[in-house]
């Protein structure tokens, strides 16, 4: 499972020296029920979807991405890969692209986004995250 960046893929991130824009590639798997137990506070009061709880923090994060400039590109359904391991799936394919690295960064440093992040975690079973470079 993965769903935040460790010191080593965030040190590896920042020594690519991405120049310009750049483009996150979002693979992501939904629990089939959210799970706040990591963010009880945000917890809604029936139980949802992992679905549901991504749309929660689509909705409450997209202000901070049109803020900075950023923009989703594209926005699709996923399923099992037809090169690749057969025991991975992904739900909902993302890319989004931001200006540059520091801008990507500054928004992602914002307390206030970082204030509805539990809504992501208790949204995914998985994920991925791939920095595109236009080149």
């Amino acid at each position: 499972m993965y769903l935040e960046p460790t010191n080593e893929t965030g040190m590896l991130f920042f020594q690519r020296e991405i120049e310009g824009p750049v483009t996150m590639l979002n693979l992501l798997r939904f629990h089939d029920q959210a799970d706040y137990s990591a963010s009880p506070e945000l917890a809604p009061p029936q139980p949802i979807t992992g679905q549901e709880a991504y749309e929660i923090y689509v909705n409450l994060t997209t202000p901070f991405l049109e803020e900075v400039g950023g923009t989703v590109s594209y926005l699709g359904r996923g399923g099992h890969y037809l090169i690749g391991p057969i025991e991975e799936r992904w739900d909902l394919v993302l890319l989004v692209k931001h200006r540059s690295v520091q801008v990507f960064m500054s928004m992602a440093e914002n307390s206030a986004y970082m204030s509805v992040l539990g809504h992501r975690t208790a949204a995914l079973a998985d994920s991925r995250l791939l920095p595109i470079e236009t080149i």
